[in-house]
């Protein structure tokens, strides 16, 4: 095991009916908030009024800003930015998923900057300070409520950029699993195959000969939410499935499953990126188009490590490790598609000649992102195994 630190300030706040608490935990951090949300899915199933009422209670005044998109775009950032900065906001209260969770972490940290907030995702600055952030989550998948990551499309170069810093961990999370009852099922599987993604970037890139604790934690938890993915497409109101797929994610992508692996990459997620910002495809249909393919072209150089993933998760009883590692990789294949999520371009809409396009982009990224290993010949031949 690797030396490590870890630190999450996050507090959560976990269970039925703990919507209404959103207004005492912002008010521990100011009396005038940017209130951020989506389009109209929480007024629909009733958050809307439960949190507004909440703030209200609580004495803290809010502006809305409405209209985050599922892949959040830089325009509408900048926009929070300028009614943050106009209104002398004190804190951000994100109701949503974790694109309203990302687009409040870049607000956040634009807000209290004289520079564009573009620079944070381009490295020409980084993030040393950040209003605070307050969220209820509504769709369990990106881990957005629990780390300081976020993820950004510029609208018109359509470049996806992400980063992560310190300041930009909420200060508290409302996890309650009732609000993601209206969660249809298209997005339950692609939040399974995004919160799955983010457990196996490290457990399949780490070099650690023996990790037991962290291999253990991603396999358990991978095949938790394959369980609880399946349980909410056979009942959409089953509370354990629910809840036990909200707490899932959040431990999926809160640093813990990579603690002390050691150096690590994420080869899924920067060949992800450029489908969902040229596309607009949900970023969990994106990675399960591309994770299968990535782990058949990496199979070849370490199959006894795709091998141990088949047989801890797939079961697969098999003593070739070759042979096992692509039993496994076709049994999560088929599992994807038992779900609902693609796993080819086709099924994404997604032209296979823009594969020059698409690497060129995912080059770009990589470069950002200190993944420098992989050259256009390589992604290439990725993406043509997902074609």
């Amino acid at each position: 095991m690797y030396p490590f630190e870890y630190h999450n300030p996050t507090k959560i706040i976990f269970g039925e009916g703990t919507v209404g608490r959103v207004g005492g935990e912002a008010r521990n951090w100011g009396r005038k908030a940017l209130f951020l949300y989506g389009r109209n899915s929480i007024k629909a199933n009733g958050v809307y009024d439960q949190a507004v009422a909440s703030l209200r209670q609580s004495g803290v005044n809010y502006v809305e800003h409405p209209g985050v998109k599922s892949n959040p775009v830089l325009s509408h950032t900048r926009q929070g930015v300028e009614i943050v900065k106009k209104e002398r906001l004190e804190l951000i209260v994100a109701v949503g998923g974790g694109s309203v969770i990302d687009e409040a972490k870049a607000i956040a940290a634009g807000a209290v900057v004289e520079h564009d907030v573009w620079d944070f995702f381009t490295q020409k600055a980084t993030v040393k300070d950040a209003l605070p952030i307050v969220t209820v989550l509504t769709l369990p998948a990106t881990g957005s409520e629990m780390n300081g990551g976020l993820v950004i499309t510029h609208d018109e170069t359509r470049e996806k950029f992400g980063f992560a810093a310190g300041p930009l961990h909420p200060r508290a999370s409302i996890l309650d699993p009732t609000t993601t009852y209206t969660v249809p099922p298209d997005y339950v599987a692609y939040s399974a195959a995004d919160s799955m993604t983010h457990l196996l970037e490290s457990y399949f890139t780490h070099n650690d000969p023996w990790a037991p604790i962290q291999d253990r934690y991603v396999e358990g938890l991978v095949r938790t939410i394959m369980e609880a993915t399946e349980k909410i497409l056979a009942d959409p109101r089953d509370s354990q499935g629910r809840a036990t797929m909200m707490w899932a994610a959040t431990l999926a992508w809160n640093r813990l499953a990579n603690a002390g692996v050691g150096p690590f990459e994420l080869p899924n997620h920067m060949m992800e990126h450029p489908l969902s910002g040229l596309y607009d495809l949900a970023h969990g249909a994106g990675l399960s188009i591309v994770l299968p393919a990535w782990m058949q072209w990496s199979a070849r150089q370490r199959p006894a490590r795709f091998a141990r993933f088949a047989r801890q998760v797939f079961d697969i009883r098999c003593d070739d490790d070759a042979e096992a590692a692509r039993r496994g990789i076709e049994a999560l294949r088929a599992w994807f598609n038992k779900i609902g999520t693609p796993t080819t371009f086709a099924q994404g809409r997604i032209p296979a000649e823009d594969i020059p396009k698409i690497a060129d982009e995912a080059i770009k990224l990589g470069k950002l992102w200190g993944i420098t290993r992989y050259t256009p010949e390589m992604l290439h031949e990725i993406y043509r195994l997902c074609v």
